[in-house]
């Protein structure tokens, strides 16, 4: 998940005047920010879903005109997620990301991109997808907190047992050792980094199951899947 949350309430009786806003002079019409998706009464704006498909492109080194229709709604259904996740986890009890947390994610970004060896070309490389280092900063922010709230969330309901272990590791990790010509490591040695990588998987399941749910019993509406919508995307 690697999309900015940039959501704004707006209360149902102002949704209409939101959609129908036009000049002060009533001389021109003016491109009005399309509501796209609605989630429980929390709206989602083109504008967010054109922020969200400028930093999944700048985060996997793409270009927007790369994605296709599939893509973009992807990058759609990721803010619906998103925003179900966040509602449900306002209170949660999890470390925020730090300083040096951004920072760690950031350098993994510039690695993407050879040229941006000074902060003058990395700057050019933000202007290219229409991106501030500020807001750069927040999106990564928000989307670290995002992922620790949903471990603090899932993790203490996975166990993982030592049974699950030894199978892992006859079953798997040492035939890909055999495969790939390396010596076989002793179960003991890698038993803690089976246990993570179960519980990683574990996680996962579990948040796909609880989406799920979310989407089952939420009201969501999202007219931004429609082929029109998509295409406001790839106007932007």
């Amino acid at each position: 998940m690697r999309i900015r949350i940039h959501f704004r309430w707006i209360a149902p009786a102002l949704v209409a005047a939101v959609l129908f806003l036009v000049a002060s002079n009533h001389s021109a019409a003016e491109v009005v920010d399309r509501i796209v998706a609605i989630v429980n009464g929390h709206v989602i704006l083109q504008s967010d879903w054109d922020e969200g498909l400028s930093y999944e492109a700048l985060l996997t080194n793409r270009s927007l005109a790369d994605f296709s229709d599939d893509d973009r709604r992807a990058v759609l259904d990721r803010l619906i997620d998103q925003e179900l996740l966040h509602q449900q986890m306002k209170s949660a009890d999890f470390p925020h990301a730090t300083d040096a947390d951004v920072a760690a994610r950031l350098d993994e970004a510039r690695k993407l991109y050879p040229d941006a060896t000074s902060p003058e070309a990395w700057q050019k490389i933000l202007a290219q997808f229409h991106i501030t280092e500020k807001d750069l900063d927040l999106h990564l922010r928000q989307e670290i907190d995002l992922m620790r709230q949903v471990d603090a969330r899932l993790r203490p309901a996975v166990q993982i047992d030592s049974k699950s272990i030894e199978a892992y590791y006859r079953q798997q990790f040492v035939p890909q050792l055999q495969q790939s010509g390396s010596r076989e490591v002793p179960l003991a040695d890698v038993s803690a980094r089976i246990r993570e990588l179960l519980t990683e998987k574990k996680v996962n399941e579990l948040l796909v199951s609880w989406l799920q749910t979310l989407h089952s019993e939420g009201n969501i509406k999202a007219p931004g899947n429609s082929a029109s919508a998509v295409e406001g995307s790839q106007s932007q």
